[in-house]
């Protein structure tokens, strides 16, 4: 019987400056956006943005858990970046990662999970689904 049961696939991830200047140098995406407060402001964002890839990482990190912590059980994931988790100077931004189970596939031994990330009270993936294998 496949559980439908997504305490594990509800977290809270933090993220500051810091953070995004490891990311960036961990996937070589080093858009100034993502770094410079002044650069970001002066095209028309609120202030540095975390990396797109940064935040749906870590919904799937979430999915790797709530699957028992092997990746290889994530089938599929496809997501829209629909908001910006913003990052100012000295402070620590929290995103809320949850999941809820879509589809159960009794036969193919799979979930389709819709999961969702906010910062803010506002979405920031949107359409964010993964398949796996429980």
């Amino acid at each position: 019987m496949l559980t439908t049961d997504l305490g594990a696939l509800r977290r809270t991830v933090t993220v500051d400056r810091a953070r995004l200047v490891d990311y960036a140098e961990a996937s070589g995406d080093q858009n100034p956006i993502h770094q410079d407060a002044d650069f970001a402001r002066g095209v028309g964002l609120p202030d540095v943005i975390a990396h797109g890839m940064w935040t749906m990482g870590a919904a799937l990190d979430a999915v790797t858990d709530y699957v028992g912590g092997d990746p290889g059980r994530i089938l599929s994931c496809s997501a829209r970046f629909t908001g910006m988790v913003v990052v100012p100077e000295a402070e620590i931004v929290e995103v809320l990662i949850e999941g809820v189970v879509k589809k159960t596939d009794e036969e193919a031994g799979t979930q389709t999970l819709d999961v969702t990330a906010s910062c803010g009270g506002e979405k920031v993936l949107g359409r964010c689904q993964a398949v796996v294998r429980v």
